[in-house]
């Protein structure tokens, strides 16, 4: 990037955050982009240099402050100054006109009405001061609710600066998209861990993580429909109300409409039931709201729910069908999924025959069993899920579904650890694994093997070049010559790649196998510990467990890996094949002394180091006993900074935490010599 003054930088960072976020606004707002992908990213990337340069120009509303990383101790409360009320329920169209009929008698004449979409999310309520968001939180209770304001500044939907420098609160909902939740889902369901039932509960979870990179990562959306104190603004009806806060720059629904007769109001919801499938987002039915706002304040609210205002509930759409027979599947981290095959129904606008049913413990819960009658729905419009089984239904012949022990497709033993809801295979050398298994094995915190990528490993395994990890070190010229668009040079390259990587210390090993629950910091503290894979295999779960303490559940994810015959086979073939197993790096914390600058405290590196590898600087400060953090909290030590610092000094500058250079860094590392 071109060198630039300060005050260029000032305006050209204020011009960058004002057009990418009118871009966004298209985007995530409005539906309508108007710039392509390429051009987004190169002003954002753009900005990102920019700020960092001058970190103290960073706007509050700038796109980067959107991305999270901020870990979050807890929740404060939040009193709500007026309460964030319930809607009422009913059920039927009868029992609209009733409510009809009860407020046009009160007001004593014809009510007109704002019919707007029942969105299936989390009620939030928004303040903003002279137009800059400041304080976000849940509804809770309804008069207390908790102030999650970090986690909302990460979703896009929300605007951090109004278009004009007013002060107000909004209310609205935020939700998460279909697609995002069966993305989640899926994730999920491959890491072994329990799937959220709807996008509501998705929601909800993800707005309550302490964690704003979770948040962030989870592709939450919003829709605003609530103005406090509408009349402060000059506004006379609930459309209205619409009009202005999408004006200002708020997502809104645009899906409502003004109705002025019930039988508008029930082609409305007619529409919308029938259209509710193909809607991007969640929708359990309709709210009806007296459009007139003087209305609201005529017929006020109970203690629970407004008077003004009434939700019809869609009634759910769900089929009866038969289960045939139960598959089970290996994903690709090992996990093994049971899913119902019944009898085609239509629902929701597609035939449906298949049904994940996620896990054992989940099968066992429903008690679903052969030839049983079972309501199947689709959870968030999209995922078919059994909802439970009909059991005046079920034949005197149905058949208590069997839990695998064995793998469906390698026959290997299958695990169930305690803290896991998956049944998994884990073994290396199980079809469904290895390709993955691989891509990790291959990665830069692993065995750093440049030049074998996905695409690689796929056409190894198509030309059954390789069939495990192993088989890597096996590989020749010749070999590497039949891959498409592999040349001498790349050939030569990848096995230069490969053949160092067998003079790895143990740890990478350790972590490129993809054991559960051991990362690199742990795959490093083991072998620092235990010297050698030879040393760590013979050990016992409590002698791991003790280590540090890493507690039961890695240790036992530990001994089950090894204790299983074809991992054992593998760290042979490794051993055969000249791959180090033993220990190379520092002894942990072995010469530490009390004196030590570093030992004990918390570390987080920023910026470009000049004189050293930020690797090395990191292995270095965790051999002195320090904590090597990734992020900026109050309860950070020290921010090591290099040049091009950027948002983490910055956020360590307004904490007041220590603040060393790279020089003054060499320097306490000469004294702890």
């Amino acid at each position: 990037m071109v060198a630039v003054t300060r005050k260029q930088a000032q305006e050209r960072i204020s011009e960058l955050v004002k057009q990418l976020n009118d871009w966004a606004y298209r985007y995530y707002v409005e539906d309508q982009p108007t710039v392509e992908d390429y051009v987004y990213d190169k002003a954002y990337r753009e900005l990102i240099e920019l700020e960092k340069s001058y970190p103290e120009l960073i706007l509050e509303d700038s796109p980067t402050q959107r991305v999270g990383g901020q870990i979050l101790s807890g929740f404060e409360k939040k009193e709500h100054e007026i309460p964030m009320l319930s809607l009422g329920d009913v059920f039927s169209k009868n029992e609209l006109e009733q409510f009809d009929q009860r407020l046009s008698r009160v007001l004593a004449e014809k009510v007109n009405y704002s019919c707007e979409l029942k969105i299936d999310g989390l009620a939030i309520s928004l303040i903003y001061k002279d137009g800059v968001f400041v304080q976000g939180s849940t509804r809770g209770n309804g008069i207390i609710g908790e102030d999650i304001t970090e986690n909302l500044k990460t979703v896009k939907a929300i605007p951090l600066r109004l278009k004009e420098p007013i002060t107000l609160e909004v209310r609205g909902e935020c939700y998460m998209p279909k697609k995002a939740f069966a993305k989640l889902n899926k994730k999920r369901e491959e890491q072994g861990l329990a799937v959220f039932a709807n996008p509501r509960n998705a929601a909800a979870g993800s707005l309550r993580q302490l964690d704003t990179k979770i948040t962030a990562s989870r592709q939450l959306s919003t829709f605003i429909y609530y103005l406090m104190d509408p009349g402060k603004f000059g506004l006379k009806t609930q459309t209205d109300v619409l009009k202005q806060l999408h004006e200002w720059g708020f997502k809104v629904n645009l899906e409502s409409r003004q109705s002025k007769s019930m039988k508008e109001i029930f082609k409305y919801i007619d529409e919308y039931q029938a259209k509710r499938t193909d809607l991007p987002y969640e929708i359990d039915g309709i709210v009806l709201k007296a459009d007139n706002l003087v209305t609201h304040a005529i017929v006020g609210n109970t203690v629970k729910v407004p008077r003004w205002a009434i939700a019809y509930k869609f009634p759910p759409d769900e089929q009866e069908t038969v289960v045939r027979r139960i598959e089970w599947t290996v994903g690709r981290t090992g996990t093994v999924t049971p899913t119902a095959v019944m009898d085609a129904v239509q629902l929701a606008g597609t035939t449906v025959s298949r049904a994940s049913l996620h896990n054992p413990d989940y099968l066992k819960e429903k008690d679903i069993r052969l030839l049983d009658t079972v309501k199947l729905h689709k959870a968030g419009d999209i995922i078919p899920e059994v909802s439970e089984v009909v059991l005046a239904k079920r034949p005197a012949d149905s058949k208590i579904v069997e839990i695998p022990t064995k793998c469906p497709v390698c026959n290997a033993e299958l695990v169930h650890l305690d803290e896991e809801v998956a049944l998994r295979c884990i073994n290396p050398k199980c079809p469904a694994l290895v390709k993955e298994s691989l891509v990790h094995f291959a990665s830069r915190n692993a065995m750093d093997i440049t030049g074998l990528g996905p695409k690689v490993v796929e056409q190894l395994f198509a030309k059954q070049l390789i069939n495990d990890v192993a088989d890597l070190y096996h590989l020749t010229f010749e070999d590497l010559l039949k891959l498409d668009n592999f040349k001498d040079k790349s050939a030569s390259n990848l096995l230069t790649a490969i053949d160092n990587s067998r003079h790895n210390s143990v740890e990478r090993l350790l972590f490129g196998l993809g054991i559960r629950h051991v990362g690199a910091k742990v795959a490093k503290l083991l072998m620092a510990h235990f010297k050698s894979l030879t040393g760590l295999v013979a050990a016992g779960t409590e002698e791991i467990a003790q280590l540090d303490s890493l507690g039961q559940v890695i240790a036992t994810s530990i001994v089950t890996y090894f204790d299983n015959t074809e991992v054992k086979k593998l760290v042979t073939e490794l051993a055969d094949a000249g791959v180090n197993l033993e220990y190379l790096g520092p002894d942990i914390g072995a010469s530490v002394n009390a004196d030590n600058y570093f030992n004990g405290k918390k570390i987080v590196l920023t910026g470009t180091l000049d004189q050293l590898k930020r690797a090395e600087a990191k292995e270095w400060l965790e051999a002195n006993g320090a904590d090597v953090l990734g992020s900026v909290s109050k309860k950070t030590d020290i921010v090591i900074a290099g040049h091009d610092a950027g948002s983490k000094l910055t956020k360590a500058e307004k904490l007041g935490i220590e603040i060393m250079s790279e020089q003054q860094f060499i320097e306490q590392m000469e004294v702890a010599k």
